[in-house]
């Protein structure tokens, strides 16, 4: 089933929105969903407020400059839809956030991590939000029958804070023909999904870092 993306970027010279019906949910599957708020220079908005040209807070470079804004509005097919491209509820407190909110599933989220310390020797990990389905509560559900993706690039990749305490990747560029090499890289869903399951132990009280290492050996 193919779905309606209305496009628009604010750094469109003809300032028109395109309309594609070629496009389907999973191809815009990054991205912050409409209502995520993010921390600008004048506190926390909503990202579809959010300009090309407002300064947006990010993890290590302070506030940085906006340099675009995709927006995508999406007629999904609702409950009809594939699930593996419906996005994730996350209850508020899941990854540090306060309040409810919505990850697409291929957007990658900064987590940090005991057992990604021990293994990796750094205490921080991208990891696709896909992996997170099932962990403190995080959960698919299906999509309003029309949703909007806000995707904001900076001149460089950043990360950035969302719904005060959420960590989210924000790449340089959207087109993924085009995108320089990161400094943030991202684990593999299977990777990701071997880490989560250890974040569970963490949860419990208990890092086991022997099992950690020949995991992520054997997923390597």
């Amino acid at each position: 089933m193919f779905d309606l993306v209305h496009t628009t970027s604010t750094s469109d010279n003809a300032g028109m929105a395109g309309l594609r019906a070629d496009k389907l949910l999973a191809d815009v599957g990054r991205g912050l969903v409409s209502g995520t708020k993010v921390a600008t220079q004048m506190g926390w908005r909503p990202v579809e407020a959010v300009a090309a040209g407002d300064q947006v807070l990010t993890f290590d470079g302070g506030l940085q400059y906006v340099t675009d804004v995709r927006r995508d509005v999406i007629w999904t097919g609702g409950s009809q839809g594939a699930p593996d491209t419906w996005p994730l509820f996350v209850p508020a407190g899941a990854l540090g956030n306060r309040e409810d909110m919505y990850l697409m599933p291929h957007q990658a989220v900064l987590v940090e991590s005991d057992t990604a310390e021990a293994v990796f020797g750094d205490p921080f990990a991208m990891i696709p939000a896909a992996a997170l389905e099932g962990f403190r509560g995080i959960c698919r559900v299906a999509p309003a029958e029309r949703i909007e993706i806000v995707t904001i690039t900076f001149a460089q990749d950043e990360v950035v804070f969302a719904n005060i305490g959420a960590l989210f990747f924000c790449p340089a560029s959207t087109d993924l023909l085009d995108m320089p090499a990161s400094d943030y890289a991202t684990m593999s869903l299977e990777q990701a999904d071997t880490l989560v399951g250890f974040l569970e132990m963490e949860d419990m009280g208990h890092v086991p870092v022997k099992q950690a290492t020949a995991a992520f050996r054997m997923v390597a």
